[in-house]
């Protein structure tokens, strides 16, 4: 069998218009055989690889990887790991000699999958096969931006009323998706619910996605929070948000006899975004403690960065309509303390949850000028926030401040009373 070169491209899913009858036709051969090596989860896809009249497809039990990644390999600690997150990141085509190497060394013989021609080399159709190829495996990002809003006090509602409250939540997403299309920003976002909330994650991967995402977020809030002062009785929801950067597993359930064709995620940026609300306070904005590269330029900055960069690109959305009023001025910015020099430096928090498990984090601040003149605050004030400012001339403004459950807790009924009868 001779090697069939082929190349992907970026962007968006493929179009079935750009795709010939006989390139479906594969792709339709493809799909029903490895719904069947699939075996309702019990197999996954890692690679494949084209020749002159079919596929080759490595696939191993849905258990291996674990049992593989947990054994270090010639001494080195992870190094199996390291390879299993290397293979299952990114592209799944393998060119020949790559394919046959990684099948050696996993010790599993590769699946042949007869196509009735050659598949062809257009860019459409190995992206169709690349998304059917992940639909049947599980991926890994090393990096990538995650939002998770959850519900305060959502166990308390009735039943309709959290019913209420959900879709409150997902209208203001959806909204904020159009007002962004406005401005020529489309964010291809994905969401799964938390039962309190959702996980909400842009399926493009770049750096420029990530600040796309962190504009969404703004544009959800301020949509939740007009909607709170519009509304009556428990309809729309106080919500507890955060924003952070980093790796993840991306996998997909079945659902009855298929996989699902929707995605869901795991991993450390998930459990990161978590633990950080599990001390959030009402209304509050938390944003994680990152090191991220920006859009086209050579450097890594650190969340307080991150944050001003995205602040000075505020003014595209000037503009987007916000309950009838145009947005005017936009700025955010963490939570900060003054200096001795009479500056500000950002508040970094180290919270620390009931595992004692400790991370960092800022409080994001928003604050929204319309065209009419009226002024929306989003995030806590100094005031409500916990903790003592802490003394920068004794620590240089490096020490993060500690905060714990007790805490939050002193001041959740009092920050969560205040905010409803806003």
């Amino acid at each position: 069998m001779s090697e069939t070169k082929l190349s992907g491209s970026s962007g968006s899913g493929p179009s079935a218009d750009s795709i010939s009858i006989v390139q479906r036709g594969n792709l339709k051969t493809l799909e029903e055989s490895l719904r069947k090596q699939w075996r309702l989860g019990q197999n996954i896809v890692l690679c494949w690889s084209a020749t002159d009249n079919g596929i080759l497809v490595l696939l191993v039990p849905h258990y291996f990887l674990g049992n593989y990644s947990a054994v270090a390999d010639s001494g080195e600690e992870n190094s199996n790991e390291a390879f299993i997150q290397q293979l299952i990141s990114g592209e799944r085509h393998k060119p020949r000699d790559e394919f046959f190497e990684v099948a050696n060394r996993l010790g599993f013989a590769p699946s042949f999958i007869k196509l009735s021609v050659q598949l062809a080399e257009e860019a459409p159709v190995v992206k169709a096969v690349e998304q059917i190829i992940k639909r049947y495996g599980i991926s890994y990002v090393s990096s990538r931006a995650v939002l998770l809003f959850d519900i305060a006090e959502f166990s308390l509602y009735t039943p309709f009323e959290q019913a209420s409250q959900l879709n409150s939540l997902s209208y203001s997403l959806n909204s904020a998706y159009n007002k962004l299309l406005t401005r020529g920003i489309e964010i291809n976002f994905a969401r799964t619910t938390t039962g309190d909330g959702y996980y909400v994650w842009n399926r493009d991967l770049s750096r420029q996605a990530d600040l796309d995402l962190f504009y969404f977020l703004l544009l959800v809030i301020a949509d939740n929070s007009l909607a709170r002062e519009a509304s009556k009785g428990n309809t729309v929801p106080l919500i507890r948000t955060a924003y952070h950067i980093g790796s993840h597993y991306e996998l997909y359930q079945a659902e009855g006899v298929n996989p699902t064709l929707f995605s869901y995620i795991v991993g450390d940026v998930t459990i990161e975004l978590a633990r950080m609300l599990d001390l959030a306070l009402p209304g509050q904005v938390l944003v994680g403690d990152f090191a991220v590269e920006l859009p086209a330029q050579p450097r890594v900055v650190d969340t307080p960065a991150f944050l001003a960069h995205c602040s000075e690109q505020l003014q595209q959305l000037y503009g987007i309509q916000l309950s009838g009023d145009a947005i005017a001025a936009m700025n955010c910015r963490p939570a900060g303390i003054r200096d001795a020099g009479g500056g500000s430096q950002p508040r970094r928090f180290k919270l620390t949850d009931k595992h004692g498990i400790s991370r960092e984090a800022y409080s994001l601040q928003v604050e929204i000028r319309t065209e009419s003149g009226r002024s929306l605050l989003l995030g806590l004030n100094d005031a409500d926030l916990p903790g003592e400012p802490l003394d920068p001339g004794a620590s240089g403004g490096e020490a993060p401040e500690t905060i714990d459950g007790h805490s939050v807790k002193a001041l959740n009924k009092r920050i969560l009373r205040s905010l409803i009868e806003k």
